[in-house]
Formats: structure tokens, sequence, C-alpha cells
């Protein structure tokens, strides 16, 4: 049975690769997401009522890791694993039994984090969530990924003093130009093949000294590892 495990702060039951290939969908001006090669993240999720509202990531066969504010509906939910163009993609209950690899074209699971990650660490978001704030702007329909190095905890609460938690980190760029935005929410920080973040907040999008905020996976390894275990 595939199961959504989400986060945000609170808990809710239910390869760094370099983003340089493929074509992107739009950009910040000269600050571009790129294309991800097809099928090459196998682990990324599609939380999906019809339409795509938010990424998440597959850490085993049963479960996909997301954020609690994508979490609302789970009777209407659907989730689309190993895909790169949605509108090609195969659609799954969050209910419904579903092995990485059958009826996916490509799917499967990602590392979890085997400790917190360092400052300047670079590692990879992707989504399908907005590339341009431009007014009318719309989701791509296939996959894209952006660069981008874990800053440090001095850097997040100075951007964004007194919201800070440990369960949090900044991860971007303090010039702005880059960044997650609508529609990534809960999509994976991944660092040398692990999960170490998934995408949570910010102010607007791609904003001087506003970085985007993710969720510290390390910090939830225990009720991870102890839900997982429960619901074997």
């Amino acid at each position: 049975m595939m199961r959504l495990l989400a986060l945000l702060l609170l808990l809710v039951g239910v390869a760094v690769f370099v983003c340089n290939s493929g074509s992107s969908e739009g950009g910040w001006q000269d600050h571009w997401w790129a294309g991800v090669e097809p099928h090459t993240r196998p682990y990324m999720a599609s939380l999906n009522y019809g339409y795509h509202f938010c990424g998440g990531v597959l850490i085993n066969d049963q479960w996909v890791l997301s954020v609690a504010h994508c979490w609302y509906n789970p009777y209407a939910m659907q989730i689309m694993l190993g895909e790169h163009d949605l509108h090609t993609g195969l659609r799954h209950h969050a209910d419904q039994t579903v092995s990485p690899g059958e009826g996916d074209r490509s799917s499967g699971p990602i590392s979890l984090p085997t400790g917190c990650p360092y400052d300047g660490l670079l590692c990879s978001v992707s989504g399908w969530g907005k590339t341009s704030t431009e007014e009318g702007a719309i989701l791509p329909t296939r996959l894209q990924c952006l660069d981008v190095p874990v800053l440090s905890d001095a850097e997040c609460e100075k951007a964004y003093p007194g919201m800070i938690s440990r369960r949090m980190m900044c991860a971007g760029y303090l010039d702005g130009g880059r960044d997650a935005c609508n529609g990534d929410s809960g999509s994976p920080l991944v660092c040398y093949e692990e999960v170490h973040g998934l995408v949570s907040w910010g102010q607007g999008c791609a904003l001087p000294n506003y970085p985007g905020v993710y969720v510290k996976v390390c910090e939830f390894l225990p009720w991870i590892q102890e839900t997982l275990e429960a619901y074997k």
C-alpha cells in the first residue's frame, strides 16, 4: 500500500545531479531552472488532485515523504511516481498498492540521510513548480531541477528572524534569482544521493535576501524510522 508521510515542524502520518541537461520551461530572466534528463530521478513523486499541486519523494516501496500543508484530502489524492512529463504519466491513489517499477515508468526510492548537511553543501532540488513569477506563468509539465547551496543557520535566521526552528534549514542564493516556487512544496532537496530537505516555505520566490526554507529531514529520522517500522 502506498502511503504518504508528511513533515512540517510537526509530523502527520498517512546523487547530487548537476542541473545542466535537458531543456528548461521558462525561468527568471537569465537564472533558469534546468530540464532534467527523463527518468534520472526515479524517487520523484507528484501529489495530484487531477492536477499537480505538490511534490514528494519515494523513500521505500510503501512510503512517499512530503510536507503537511500538502495533505488535505487523502481520499481524492493521487500520486504519480517515476514520471518526467506529467501529461503522459500514470496516477495512483494514495491508498493503492504499487511497487516501484510496477505500472510506473522508472520509479525507485532514495536514501534517507545518514546525518545533517553541512553549510555550503551544493544540493539539487527538483520539482514541477513555477519557473517564473511573471503574471500568468503556468506550471511546467516536465520535471525541472536547480542546484542550490545549503546556507548556515546564521544566514537563515538573519533572513527570517525568529521564524526558523532547528527542524528547518535554508538553501538558495542570497542575491535572489534562483529558487523553488509555487508547486514545489514537498519536493526533495537531494545531496549526494540522500534526501536532506523538503521544500517548505519562503518569502515570495527568488527574492534577494530571502532564500528557500526547507524541512530538515535529519531532525525527523527517529520518527520516520519508527513510523516505517510500525506500518510494515
